[in-house]
């Protein structure tokens, strides 16, 4: 839990939040496929006139294979046909972690495909992506750090014995500030899609932030990950941010 306090004048709060990016070069080799086995298709939106699907948003928690019509999420594939997107996202959102956007491509499930090479404690295979050990998502959660949740992969090692990596289930939560955005950048009503690209310098919108989450991803931003200061000052000292580089954001 993080508390934001700040002065009378609205300026920035004092509070230290810090975007997570992979260390480059990396240093752990591991690869794998980067496919989940199920994903909401991507979408045209009728509205905004937009073909276009999330490449950041996961909830690997989430498992569809009792759904009667499991199928249609099996191949990443465009539907035209907005309401049946409509239809689609209905079907699943009972079983996602409730007030996600679930936006057109939002994967779910384990991550599936075959994997190698050698994955550090804590590894970014992606911006947007963080995979644990299980034994190091145990020293985080003895820390007694908030909404951490690692899911279980279906990835097939060619070592033996396999690595036991976990993907971290990061919900989106917080945005960025309207003084970093472009005027006038609001999502399509419709479908959510915001046509904007990263700002150069992000803010963080204080009133927006969650306060039971040590990480998260931004709802208007998705391919960036958020941690407190908590969570990189513990990740620090127990010796698991090896891969990873925290910039500091402002929060106004």
């Amino acid at each position: 839990m993080f508390r934001i306090t700040g002065d009378d004048k609205g300026g920035e709060l004092h509070v230290k939040l810090y975007w997570l990016r992979r260390r480059e070069p990396p240093r752990s080799t591991g690869q794998f496929d980067d496919i989940h086995k199920w994903g909401l298709p991507g979408a045209h939106c009728p509205v905004c006139d937009a073909s276009w699907a999330s490449c950041a948003e996961a909830y690997p928690s989430v498992d569809l294979s009792s759904l009667a019509e499991r199928r249609k999420f099996e191949e990443p594939r465009l539907e035209e046909d907005f309401e049946e997107f409509e239809r689609l996202r209905a079907l699943v959102r009972p079983l996602v972690p409730p007030g996600v956007p679930l936006r057109p491509g939002t994967q779910l499930g384990p991550l599936v495909g075959e994997a190698s090479g050698v994955f550090g404690p804590v590894y970014m295979r992606e911006p947007w992506m963080m995979l644990v050990r299980s034994t190091a998502l145990e020293r985080l959660g003895a820390e007694g750090l908030c909404g951490l949740t690692g899911c279980r992969t279906e990835l097939r090692f060619r070592q033996e014995p396999p690595p036991d990596v976990l993907e971290l289930e990061i919900v989106s939560a917080g945005r960025l500030h309207s003084d970093c955005l472009p005027p006038g950048a609001t999502a399509c009503q419709k479908c959510g899609r915001l046509g904007f690209t990263r700002p150069k310098e992000p803010i963080l919108d204080a009133a927006s932030l969650p306060e039971d989450r040590a990480l998260f991803r931004l709802r208007n931003f998705a391919t960036m990950i958020i941690g407190t200061e908590r969570f990189a000052d513990t990740l620090d000292r127990l010796g698991l941010a090896e891969e990873v580089v925290f910039h500091e954001l402002p929060v106004r």
